[in-house]
């Protein structure tokens, strides 16, 4: 007979400690930002945006390896506390904003990128049409969000053991919740906001964990979808659905988890 969870109240959302986002995505992103950057190829000197700059992945990563003239942070979430206080180049600053509204003048930025966030934003049309505002003519236009359907495979074995354990729960699964993340809407989204030479690529970075305790553990940090959904759950609750995601992940003989999260990147240029 199969076991499932008694049916919780959907819950909301968390983004309040970047430190415990870190060990939770943050690791993983920083491997993507690097890619994506590569992808890019921006010049030296620019002045790049970081549109939902969370923690301070991919900012740290353009200052890391694009050398870039400036690099302002835009976030709504308290995770820009976290960013601000691990950078320290005086090249970034940060702001509270968010992507539907940025506190920036129009054309005043070479590249606008966004790392893991136009899943989030409600009106995705009108970010888009922010990012375009704000850039320069011939600036890059760029973002990367995880594969939820598919090869972001620590979430995805995460959320069919929920969804097996609770059919309820399918309108919480990130692959239901947000279909743009993959790339004929991410291109469609970045075509239709008028901009030009749109490309989509798959970014892929290992995710290895040393053992099921370095993949669990994260989860119960709260931050994001998939921990606020553990977090919303009671000690017998959790506890089942952690038996089983263990069960379902493959191991190797040493006990280490070796799993792949896909990206899908896309980019664009202002007229």
């Amino acid at each position: 007979m199969e076991e499932r969870v008694a049916p919780a109240p959907p819950p909301k959302d968390t983004w309040a400690a970047g430190d415990l986002y870190e060990p939770f995505i943050g690791r993983w992103s920083r491997l993507a930002a690097a890619e994506f950057l590569k992808w890019l190829a921006v010049p030296p000197g620019k002045d790049w945006v970081d549109v939902g700059c969370g923690t301070g992945a991919l900012t740290q990563a353009i200052l890391d390896t694009a050398s870039p003239k400036s690099v302002r942070g835009i976030e709504p979430s308290p995770f820009i506390e976290r960013a601000r206080a691990t950078i320290q180049d005086p090249r970034a600053t940060f702001q509270l904003g968010g992507a539907e509204a940025l506190p920036l003048e129009a054309a005043t930025i070479d590249a606008c990128v966004s790392g893991l966030v136009l899943n989030f934003v409600p009106d995705q049309p009108r970010g888009l049409a922010e990012m375009a505002r704000v850039t320069r003519p011939g600036g890059v236009i760029a973002a990367y969000v995880w594969n939820y359907a598919g090869k972001m495979e620590l979430l995805r074995y995460f959320w069919d053991a929920v969804r097996t354990l609770d059919r309820d729960t399918a309108a919480l699964d990130e692959a239901t919740r947000f279909p743009i993340c993959n790339p004929e809407p991410l291109a469609a989204l970045f075509t239709n906001a008028g901009l030009q030479d749109v490309e989509t690529r798959a970014i892929d970075v290992p995710t290895h964990f040393k053992d099921f305790d370095d993949y669990w553990n994260p989860f119960l940090g709260g931050q994001g979808p998939a921990p606020s959904y553990v977090t919303s759950l009671d000690y017998e609750r959790q506890t089942i659905l952690r038996d089983f995601v263990r069960g379902r992940l493959p191991k190797k003989k040493d006990g280490s988890i070796q799993l792949i999260a896909r990206a899908w990147a896309v980019r664009g240029r202002t007229a």
